[in-house]
């Protein structure tokens, strides 16, 4: 990887964890942020059970597979540049909160969708 490390991606109750992500997924979130030109800093990204029950995740998330990760946005322009490199890397499932964006490439689930948080 060029831009991340593995610890970022850990679970903030088994470090090391990260190093259970997706190597593609991986691989797809380093293009996407050479694209965006912006540091893409990860709030989650791996997520054991114990945890995902902690913050609220659902018992499908993507997080416990190692397939996803929510990347902090700080403002609009931000917001913008992380959602057009996501998309231009291949990714086609994002959600977008207002301080956040989750993105997976989890093959399970509807391809093709982008999602709001409350």
């Amino acid at each position: 990887m060029r831009y991340f490390k593995f610890s970022e991606f850990d679970s903030p109750d088994a470090p090391g964890s990260g190093a259970r992500m997706d190597a593609d997924f991986l691989a797809m979130l380093d293009e996407a942020r050479s694209i965006a030109g912006v540091s893409f800093h990860i709030n989650s990204g791996y997520r054991t059970r114990v945890h995902n029950e902690r913050v609220g995740g659902s018992k499908n998330s993507s997080h416990l597979r190692g397939l996803a990760a929510d990347i902090r946005c700080r403002n609009s322009s931000e917001r913008f540049l992380i959602v057009a490199a996501l998309i231009a890397a291949g990714f086609n499932r994002i959600g977008i909160a207002g301080n956040f964006i989750h993105v997976d490439n989890d093959s399970i689930k509807t391809p093709g969708v982008a999602w709001l948080y409350a």
